[in-house]
Order: structure tokens, then C-alpha cells, then sequence
């Protein structure tokens, strides 16, 4: 006869109540979709060139808001937590890949959550 197991201990609240530390003012510790750019975003991105649209860069908020228009007319929102909106201005060019979410200015990479 088998002694019964105690049960897990579900996670602590902590962990769910845990934030990233760029809404403090510090770097990004989440990859999730606004945050930092993972490696394997910015190798999959380099794998996939075909599938960038490119764009200009015509609102760039201080809570990380950006707005672009690609060539085609269309817009783009997305958000930024890692500081993509401070590093751009309004007529900026740049490059977005929708399938991996990464902006890229000026050969700098974000991860960027489409809104």
C-alpha cells in the first residue's frame, strides 16, 4: 500500500503579480510581444527577408504608442515598452515584420505589439 502525496503548492502570487521592469523606468525584462527582441526573433527576421513592409513613422507617443503608414497607405499601431517610441521621430523610415512583430530603425531592433 502507496502512502498519499501531499499536493502541489500552486505558484505565488508574485509570479502572477510580476511586471516588467521597463514600466519602472529600467530594461526590458519580458519578451513578450512590446518588449525586448529575443534571439531567436532577430535570427527568424534575418531568415525571412522578403517579409518586411516598409514604413514611415508619423506618431511616435511618449507611453510607447507608434502609428506608421507603409508605402501602400495602410497604418500600423503599435506599442513599445523598450523606449522604440523615443528613438523615433515623425518621418523616420522604417521597416516592420508583421509575422515576427519586430521594428526595425535604423538597424535597431524592437519587439513591438500590434494594437
Amino acid at each position: 500500500m502507496s502512502t498519499p502525496h501531499d499536493r502541489l503548492i500552486p505558484a505565488a502570487p508574485a509570479r502572477q503579480g510580476a511586471i516588467c521592469m521597463c514600466a519602472t523606468g529600467g530594461s526590458c525584462s519580458s519578451f513578450a510581444p512590446g518588449h525586448a527582441v529575443h534571439l531567436i526573433q532577430s535570427r527568424l527576421v534575418s531568415a525571412t527577408p522578403t517579409e518586411w513592409v516598409d514604413a514611415v513613422v508619423t506618431t511616435a507617443d511618449a507611453d510607447g504608442s507608434i502609428v506608421l503608414f507603409t508605402l501602400d497607405g495602410a497604418a500600423i499601431e503599435l506599442w513599445n515598452g523598450a523606449g522604440a517610441a523615443a528613438a523615433l521621430t515623425v518621418g523616420t523610415p522604417v521597416s516592420y515584420h508583421p509575422r515576427y512583430h519586430v521594428l526595425n530603425a535604423g538597424g535597431q531592433l524592437f519587439n513591438a505589439l500590434t494594437l
